[in-house]
């Protein structure tokens, strides 16, 4: 997969990195393993895996509420990370990155992501959404995602649903 990172990286971009509990080798093992929303994602419902592993992996994401994304993966590099592509099938793609880095004796897993929403809006008109709406639900979002991988990685069990609270993008809020 050819992938123009100067096109996906024209939006504003949100980006969360946190301390892990473990080692960079833990946390890759984890995030490499195939349905490995399955373990640590609070909203996710279920991770089908369609081609597994390395470049060109594809799996699907059903979040809590149902809504539905497809994940491709363009870039792998063992115990650093993965960038992906994700979205509707056949829509537009957001791309993510999620790194594995090792400052001094701590690891931190950091995922950034590149929304789709606003990329063909010039900036100066979709600041203001993208600072009020867009950044604080997917900060949330990611601190959830990662404190989930935390979670898993402590208690050696799949994250409870919801674990951090619920969110309005992702979750059945019935």
């Amino acid at each position: 997969m050819d992938v123009s990172l100067e096109y996906y990286t024209k939006s504003h971009c949100i980006s969360v990195k946190k301390k892990i509990n473990g080692s960079r080798e833990d946390v890759w093992e984890l995030i490499s393993k195939p349905s490995n929303l399955e373990l640590f994602h609070p909203f996710c419902k279920s991770n089908k895996t369609i081609k597994w592993p390395g470049v060109g992996s594809i799996d699907e994401l059903i979040y809590l509420n149902n809504f539905k994304l497809v994940r491709e993966f363009f870039k792998w590099k063992k115990n650093e990370g993965y960038q992906l592509l994700i979205g509707r099938k056949g829509g537009r793609k957001s791309l993510v990155v999620w790194e594995i880095i090792k400052e001094s004796k701590d690891i931190f897993l950091s995922i950034t992501v590149y929304p789709h929403i606003f990329r063909d809006k010039p900036k100066i008109i979709s600041f203001l959404p993208y600072l009020f709406i867009v950044k604080p639900n997917m900060k949330r979002y990611l601190e959830n995602v990662i404190n989930g991988l935390n979670w898993h990685l402590m208690h050696s069990k799949p994250v409870p649903k919801n674990l951090f609270g619920k969110h309005k993008w992702f979750s059945n809020l019935n």
